[in-house]
């Protein structure tokens, strides 16, 4: 499992970056992350072997179609749940770790039930009226 985590943390990581920067670069993910340049390295030499990004002659990276699929799935789940928990009164740090881990684990049949119970919540009960 913890390789698994470490390949959606850092597909996620980088479909976030190239929403924000024109592109992403191992550096940026190393910063992001907190992580050596090092092993950011070998993370990206492993997600081009398993056709998640695809790496620039000049450095840049770019997901791939089932990179980008599994990057935004991680990324659904990680909104979701840290606003779901937010709005349970949560305190924002907590909820956003919380549904960093969470994210990782809860299987696909849970978080569609819990996606659908969020959008089916009547609109009084959440500020908004979205989750």
């Amino acid at each position: 499992m913890a390789g698994n985590e470490s390949v959606e943390n850092y597909l996620e990581t980088i479909l976030i970056l190239s929403k924000h920067k024109p592109v992403v670069r191992s550096v940026d993910i190393a910063e992001e992350l907190g992580y050596k340049k090092s092993s950011v390295s070998v993370a990206m030499k492993n997600l081009r072997e398993k056709n998640h990004i695809t790496v620039t002659k000049e450095g840049f990276i770019y997901l791939t179609d089932t990179g980008r699929e599994i990057a935004e799935m991680i990324y659904e789940r990680h909104e979701l749940l840290s606003h779901w928990l937010i709005k349970l009164g949560v305190n924002e740090t907590v909820a956003t770790e919380d549904a960093c881990r969470i994210e990782h684990v809860i299987s696909k049949e849970s978080f569609e039930a819990i996606k659908k119970y969020i959008n089916q919540a009547p609109a009084a009960s959440s500020p908004g009226g979205s989750p």
